[in-house]
């Protein structure tokens, strides 16, 4: 029994000390995204191993402008990305699955024109140009990028990703402060569409 019991604790005891070596040998990364960053955008997270091929990345996204020129582009965005490289954790091609959420306040792309705009038959008029949109959206997809080694602490990130969007705003003008999307029903509008939602080039830093 003696024996039996000293060869239980010798195991728990290789078990732990296994455990934490490997835990100590697991690589973090903090990383910002060089693209956005000279117009005053933030998009900035951390990359953790888990094992000898995958990885966990949490990120933010923060555009603060109230009027980028002329347009409205206030995003603010969280998101994680659970990656799978092919060669081992930090190196060469990745593909990943992404779940994201963002809250916003901006004017879409396709309501940069100055021509004329009618929700509904029996809404007022208004030029697009003076329109935006007020909402939140979720984001479900997949991503995929090349990293490399700049030195031995500096990774270069290259990435891009995209996938389903369920978007739920309210649309406004923008000097009147009333709503263009005039409809008794619903409280949002509602939308689903495939678009690509993020990319760039992450400078990223090793802290371990």
């Amino acid at each position: 029994m003696k024996k039996l019991f000293l060869a239980f604790a010798f195991s728990i005891l290789s078990f732990t000390q296994a455990q934490q070596q490997d835990s100590t040998s697991k690589k973090l990364y903090v990383k910002a995204n060089a693209v956005f960053l000279p117009v005053g955008v933030l998009n900035a997270g951390l990359e953790y191993q888990l094992s000898k091929k995958m990885t966990l990345q949490g990120e933010v996204f923060i555009s603060p402008w109230k009027s980028f020129a002329g347009k409205y582009a206030q995003v603010y965005m969280v998101g994680a990305d659970t990656r799978y490289y092919f060669t081992e954790a930090f190196k060469h091609w990745y593909v990943g699955a992404n779940l994201s959420f963002a809250r916003y306040k901006i004017q879409k792309w396709n309501y940069w024109k100055d021509i004329p705009s009618q929700f509904s038959p029996e809404s007022p008029i208004y030029s697009m140009e003076d329109l935006y949109q007020d909402g939140f959206s979720f984001f479900l997809g997949a991503v995929i990028g090349y990293q490399f080694k700049l030195n031995e602490n500096l990774n270069m990130d290259i990435f891009l990703g995209g996938g389903i969007a369920q978007s739920y705003y309210k649309g406004f003008h923008k000097y009147l402060g009333v709503r263009y999307d005039t409809d008794p029903d619903r409280t949002y509008n509602q939308s689903g569409e495939w678009i690509p939602y993020k990319g760039g080039i992450m400078i990223s830093y090793k802290l371990k």
